[in-house]
């Protein structure tokens, strides 16, 4: 044992002092593809696929596992059109889950053609641009993942998900290979280490041509500002006088929705399938202004909806509903009422609810997978899955979100601000759980963070038995991570905090992390004992405020919301 122990020592040093002097090489300086692999999570794989030469850096490395990818991705996709060409002899809920893969698809090969159009002409990259390609790999992961989920939990897709499964690990583990080789070479280091240090000040951006107070409905200010030759239907259409100040957020064109027919369309579907294709942002956005009323229809803004902005009348007022869910037929993916895709998209003064019930389990408001997006005064209504993050960045500022099982969940690299998040009475024998991030792999820059909200309980919880019990999370998936600071959690939070998802599952490679928080369920003095929870301090904490960890003085500023950048 004495001289076993003696050989791993030394086996072990070796790694460290190779691993060292590979962590210090310059990305451009050639590498041998094996120490090339050692960056990645599976390098056995990953010596299959790179070229045995020796000669390339690791630029060339990454850019050989994109183009690997893609054509993977390319393979991925005809394997499921040719699945789907036979829909007939399929159940309707495979079908469904099929679509699910073939726009997951889809997207990720516009990823990977996007990530290879940047890094086949540069060996270095900008801290935004670093953000956006770690952004579009990460979100190869999570797709893949989501395709994988649906069919696995469809009994009647068996057949169908076992003949994919080898293709599907493939293409994880191709994804998996780039986006390491991608953080190794061009994200700079910093990027790879803990922001030590950086706090932000405080950072309340706010644009202009604002609501009057009394007119808003929250007291709140809706931020926005035209200077357009549609300002004036506007205020009409909208009742409400706007004014102007000296900042500005662009809108190229107004559209109204109203049910009594007084506008341009009588339903959202319409109006968003009507919008410009494909806008940058630097036009400004179109905006889809709708009217109160209550909204019985499933609206999906695509991946060519870019820079869409919908306001609506406010909380209650203007509504989108919809009861698709999991016990009727639905994937999870394809249960939301709301879905966004396109880059960029806004969404002021609105309800979104699914009104499924607990009864049917996973049933989705609104589902986002798009970069760049921003929900503010919003409130999402649901029980099991209400919110789903899916991937890509996002901010929510000054939201309500109610639910009962894992109903803030997904992948993405999310921050909510001043939030009120309300936990609802379940069925018999559950346990509430507020959030179930999706994190599949150490390299993704993903993951929820919430700041200076409130966890309370729903009238119907409040006025319950009090017998149910209410946690601030479950890992749903291996690297599951979310960080909750600066917030109030009323008594409803349980003093353990958190709930295992099935037994030890993810304990030890999951990051929870509590900061600054207060209230009688924010005391950490009984919190779980595992590797993965952590409470921090200001230094870790500030690696998860809005501009650390989404880069929002980037972006955030052009959506015209309020947001706070850094710490309070």
């Amino acid at each position: 044992m004495a001289n076993n122990n003696g050989i791993v020592f030394f086996l072990f040093f070796s790694f460290l002092l190779i691993a060292g002097a590979f962590s210090d090489a310059p990305p451009s300086t050639p590498v041998d593809p094996s120490t090339a692999c050692n960056a990645t999570l599976d390098p056995k794989f990953c010596k299959t696929v790179l070229p045995g030469r020796g000669s390339e850096n690791l630029h060339d490395y990454g850019r050989f596992s994109l183009a690997k990818s893609l054509s993977n991705a390319k393979k991925f996709l005809n394997l499921v059109n040719r699945y789907l060409a036979s829909r007939s002899s399929l159940s309707p809920t495979a079908v469904m889950a099929l679509q699910d893969c073939q726009l997951l698809s889809t997207l990720n090969i516009d990823f990977l053609t996007s990530a290879a159009a940047t890094l086949n002409y540069t060996d270095s990259l900008l801290d935004p641009q670093a953000e956006r390609i770690q952004t579009l790999l990460s979100a190869l992961l999570t797709n893949q993942q989501t395709c994988s989920d649906g069919l696995q939990v469809t009994a009647s897709a068996w057949k169908i998900e076992n003949g994919l499964a080898v293709p599907m690990s493939n293409s994880t583990k191709f994804y998996g290979m780039s986006l390491a080789l991608f953080k190794k070479a061009w994200v700079p280091k910093k990027k790879n280490k803990s922001r030590k240090g950086h706090t932000p000040s405080r950072v309340p951006h706010r644009r202009a041509l604002l609501f009057h107070e009394a007119e808003v409905g929250r007291g709140g200010e809706l931020p926005l500002s035209m200077s357009h030759p549609n300002r004036q239907l506007f205020e009409r259409w909208s009742g409400r006088k706007l004014l102007q100040a000296t900042d500005t957020v662009p809108v190229n064109d107004i559209v109204l929705v109203n049910q009594d027919g007084s506008g341009n369309y009588t339903n959202i579907t319409d109006a968003v399938n009507n919008a410009p294709n494909d806008l940058d942002g630097t036009t400004g956005y179109y905006l889809i202004y709708v009217a109160a009323g209550v909204y019985q229809e499933y609206v999906v803004i695509t991946k060519h909806k870019k820079y869409l902005m919908m306001i609506g009348d406010g909380i209650n007022q203007t509504v989108v509903t919809g009861n698709h869910n999991f016990v009727d037929g639905w994937t999870t993916f394809n249960s939301s009422t709301f879905a966004v895709v396109g880059q960029g998209f806004v969404a002021i003064n609105m309800t979104f609810q699914n009104t499924a019930g607990p009864a049917k389990h996973q049933a989705v408001a609104v589902r986002n997978g798009a970069d760049l997006s921003t929900f503010y005064l919003c409130s999402f209504d649901g029980y099991q899955d209400t919110l789903y993050t899916h991937s890509m960045r996002q901010f929510y500022r000054e939201c309500d979100i109610y639910g009962t099982v894992d109903y803030i969940f997904g992948n993405a690299a999310v921050v909510f601000q001043n939030c009120n998040v309300y936990s609802r009475l379940p069925m018999s024998g559950q346990s509430n759980t507020i959030t179930a991030q999706g994190r599949t792999d150490p390299n993704q820059n993903t993951g929820t963070s919430m700041q200076s909200c409130r966890f309370l309980a729903a009238d119907d919880l409040a006025s319950g038995d009090g017998t149910t019990k209410t946690y601030l999370g479950r890992p749903w998936k291996l690297y599951s991570r979310t960080v909750i600071m600066q917030s109030f959690m009323d008594s409803l939070i349980q003093p353990v905090g958190w709930l295992p998802w099935n037994d030890s599952f993810a304990l030890d490679t999951l990051y929870y992390a509590e900061y600054g928080n207060t209230g009688p369920g924010s005391s950490t003095a009984d919190r779980v004992t595992w590797p993965g929870y952590h409470v921090i301090g200001s230094t870790d904490a500030a690696n998860f405020t809005a501009n650390n960890f989404i880069l929002a003085d980037n972006w955030l500023p052009q959506a015209g919301v309020p947001f706070d950048s850094g710490l309070l």
